[in-house]
């Protein structure tokens, strides 16, 4: 290869290197002017919400969820605005879609008691064996992803810990040295196990809210079959099959049954 084919490969490489340089500014300066909007109009929002324009408030905010920014925030914000228009089921949606980005969500996980009381629904959810206590106030108080990032620390630990027993050449260190890489396997495990089974409680479990004034459970999923309860806007299920238009539902208190799908929203 002669000096004057070695330039042109430099100079076309260059020119290649400039055009990824260009389409990267380009596309970062979308995201960023795009984030920059939906921000804008979520002050926007929170602004007609301080002055009691909660219909208003509602559009912007709505117009942020379409564009597949949401936060933890949003959602709280539209419980809170629908709350104020009383709309039940609606705001009921709105925080528990804040608690599943951030169960931590405390003004959500507040303000959500206070919807609930609107609802005419009271469904007394079936005793909790200690098992599923523990499993409700601690485990599912994290995300799977969350639970993910732990495992991640903990195996950070190990490996620090196991190098720090290998090297050790006291025997009191190797011993503390060996006891906190075992301490940090185990609540790697656990870790792991408890991520794992997130993932699949929140992949088996599809809650629903009820958006139907008035919804009559039926025992099939046909127009024709017997009324066995009802239900009323903001009402929480559980989602547990579907056929054709029909899903079946399942309440805390052990109540099964089938609605039209119209009636309810997926969380």
């Amino acid at each position: 290869m002669n000096y004057f084919q070695t330039q042109l490969q430099l100079r076309q490489k260059k020119e290649l290197l400039c055009i990824v340089a260009l389409f990267l500014g380009a596309l970062f300066g979308i995201s960023n002017a795009a984030a920059q909007t939906n921000e804008a109009l979520f002050e926007e929002g929170n602004e007609l919400y301080r002055n009691n324009q909660f219909e208003e408030a509602i559009v912007l905010y709505e117009q942020i969820e379409t564009r597949g920014f949401v936060s933890t925030e949003l959602y709280y914000n539209l419980g809170n605005s629908f709350y104020k228009t009383n709309q039940i089921a609606p705001s009921i949606y709105n925080y528990e879609k804040a608690l599943q980005l951030d169960s931590q969500n405390q003004d959500a996980a507040s303000n959500l008691l206070f919807a609930k009381r609107m609802a005419i629904d009271t469904i007394e959810a079936l005793p909790l064996t200690f098992f599923q206590k523990m499993n409700a106030q601690y485990i599912q108080q994290l995300s799977h992803d969350q639970w993910a990032v732990l495992a991640v620390v903990f195996s950070l630990l190990t490996s620090i810990f196991f190098l720090l027993f290998y090297f050790s050449y006291r025997p009191s260190h190797k011993r503390m040295h060996f006891l906190i890489t075992l301490s940090a396997v185990f609540f790697l495990s656990l870790s792991l196990l408890f991520s794992v089974r997130e993932k699949q409680r929140n992949s088996n479990e599809i809650a629903a809210i009820i958006f139907s004034q008035k919804t009559e459970v039926k025992n099939a999923p046909s127009d024709t079959s017997a009324v066995v309860f009802e239900l009323h806007e903001g009402a929480k299920v559980l989602v547990l099959d579907h056929i054709d238009t029909w899903k079946k539902i399942k309440l805390t208190d052990g109540k099964i049954g089938w609605v039209s799908q119209e009636t309810l929203k997926e969380l």
